[in-house]
């Protein structure tokens, strides 16, 4: 005869397996109240997530705050809204403040399992955590956060006397990565070997979060795509206009800006279309603040910045995209006058000897300039003072993420290596480009997993579905 004890264990285990499969695992306790998501394919997902109150009304323009506790469970299977911004390189328009929110999708009964923590990309002035899909990257172990944060004006507005000026947006990151330290573990992460990585705004982003102090310690690894600190543009003779700003700097913009404001007051009281309409003059992420207390390129140069195992590249021609934007069709002339705008006359002289007209339309030669200058040698330098392992992007002909582009030779350009990391959109990959893509995905969630993505750190990993040769970027020309 079985004891009372062998029975009430045996009611509960049949209990326990009464539970339908679907609802299994679905609802998680975080630090304000249950989430309660989806299970789709053996994957956990948790959409919508807040890790801050809504930055509106009197929270505009100030550090992401605490997250009312909420009572029963939170609907959490449609991803919150996109921050604020402007339509754009088929991204879509939102006129949403109240979007501080994250999404968690987890392998089903996951434990203990190496977090990846994305930052979407848009010139710190669209896009959404949600418009990326994680599952390959789920399938291979992580469990993977995407993030929304504040863009433009909302996210890098200064005014004299405004605590935080520039770098809200930053700090909305931080935000996020706390949440993740205090609440992964309930999704079945390990909040001790988290990897923060992101492309283009989203490497920027991670890159100015590897030199943070108030970061130390909320991630342990850095994926930076086509984000190096550095970047920058050429401004003319000897000039180059970076992406970070000053906070003095933000802060007098602000004064000077066209909102008819004399105080945060009333700044608070405009409506998110004439927010959204300073962005043009606020879309640079401030140092000199408490979330990035200086310049990261001086930071990284003087040896400031967490010391973590870091993966750092670039696309072959990240500058196809702009270039075939923003300038017509370039004959030999048109080109060396390009150079000479964007460079002064003695170095478009210096660049012409090394990168000489080919005959046709220049604008692809332009872009090879451009690329190196702005994207492949200050990788470079950014894995010489990091330690980095690195990589190219080379695959001769990716699909097209960006909608309505001219007919051009783009060639591995500025975010095409998304789809092979990530889901994007409706991007569909061939067979050989799918076989690239899991390799890239393996190597991501190596590092992911130990810090090390399967090669030599004095080698630069070559991504292509078909062999390429090494490209020499001429980064002798262009020093630091």
């Amino acid at each position: 005869m079985r004891s009372p004890s062998t029975i009430l264990i045996a009611a509960v285990l049949v209990a326990a397996n009464a539970v339908p499969a679907q609802a299994a695992g679905t609802t998680v306790r975080t630090d304000t109240g249950f989430v309660s998501g989806t299970v789709i394919h053996a994957q956990r997902s948790f959409q919508g997530i807040p890790f801050a109150a809504p930055p509106a009304g009197q929270n505009r323009w100030r550090d992401p705050q605490p997250v009312q506790p909420w009572q029963g469970v939170r609907d959490a299977t449609r991803p919150g809204p996109r921050c604020a911004q402007d339509a754009g390189l088929g991204s879509p328009a939102s006129d949403a403040e109240d979007c501080l929110y994250l999404n968690v999708t987890t392998p089903a009964g996951a434990v203990n399992r190496p977090v990846m923590v994305w930052l979407h990309g848009g010139s710190f002035t669209s896009g959404a955590g949600s418009d990326y899909g994680v599952d390959q990257l789920v399938r291979n172990g992580s469990v993977v956060v995407t993030v929304n944060y504040r863009l433009g004006a909302f996210g890098y507005f200064g005014f004299p006397g405004l605590p935080g000026s520039g770098a809200f947006g930053l700090k909305d990151q931080q935000q996020a990565l706390e949440w993740v330290r205090r609440n992964i573990r309930q999704f079945g992460g390990n909040p001790h070997n988290v990897t923060l990585f992101g492309a283009s705004a989203g490497g920027l982003s991670t890159c100015a979060q590897l030199t943070s102090p108030r970061t130390r310690n909320l991630f342990h690894r850095a994926i930076i795509q086509s984000g190096p600190c550095q970047l920058g543009l050429p401004a003319g003779e000897n000039q180059v206009q970076h992406v970070w700003a000053s906070r003095a700097d933000v802060e007098q913009a602000g004064a000077k800006a066209p909102h008819g404001c004399a105080d945060v007051q009333c700044l608070r009281q405009l409506s998110v279309q004439q927010v959204k309409a300073l962005t043009p003059l606020f879309s640079s992420p401030a140092y000199g603040t408490e979330a990035l207390p200086e310049n990261p390129i001086m930071a990284l140069r003087e040896g400031r910045f967490h010391h973590v195992p870091v993966l750092a590249g670039t696309t072959r021609d990240e500058l196809t995209v702009f270039v075939a934007m923003f300038y017509p069709p370039l004959d030999a002339a048109g080109y060396e006058q390009a150079l000479t705008q964007s460079f002064g006359a003695a170095k478009a002289k210096q660049i012409l000897g090394v990168y000489p007209p080919k005959g046709g339309d220049e604008r692809k030669q332009l872009s090879n300039v451009l690329t190196a200058m702005t994207s492949t040698c200050t990788t470079d330098e950014l894995r010489t003072l990091t330690g980095a392992f690195g990589y190219e992007f080379a695959e001769p002909e990716p699909p097209m993420i960006f909608p309505g582009m001219p007919e051009f030779d783009y060639g591995a350009y500025h975010g095409s290596e998304l789809p092979f990391v990530l889901r994007y959109g409706d991007v569909t990959l061939n067979d050989a480009q799918r076989t690239l893509s899991d390799e890239m995905v393996r190597a991501w969630t190596r590092f992911a997993q130990t810090g090390h993505p399967g090669w030599a750190r004095r080698d630069v990993r070559l991504f292509a579905s078909e062999p390429v040769a090494p490209a020499d970027h001429r980064c002798d020309l262009w020093g630091s």
